[in-house]
């Protein structure tokens, strides 16, 4: 699929791109190239490939999650500078 110098100043437009004239030219060679290697792709077997298939191994990267004791109300408030009934206490925002 080969564009024309049209479309390549239109994508430069959307891209916010001011192009001279021979980096219209080389973009849209090298634009025209990727879009014909898509179309290329599209030609390709995939009957019996799962969307999600990979070829990476199937490893999730977050760790187990851990149930550990939480802080105490005395420890959470320890370094507050006012609080009232187990609560911080800060001044009113909206009056």
């Amino acid at each position: 699929m080969s564009l024309t110098i049209q479309e390549v100043v239109h994508i430069a437009e959307l891209a916010r791109l001011t192009l001279s004239l021979e980096e219209v030219e080389q973009y849209r060679d090298q634009l025209s190239a990727i879009l014909d290697y898509a179309q290329s792709l599209k030609e390709l077997n995939t009957d019996g490939i799962l969307p999600t298939s990979s070829v990476l191994p199937d490893r999730s990267a977050l760790r187990e999650d851990e149930v550990l004791t939480g802080l105490s109300i005395d420890q959470v408030l320890k370094n507050a500078s006012k609080k009232q009934d187990s609560q911080f206490k800060v001044p009113p925002v909206m009056e």
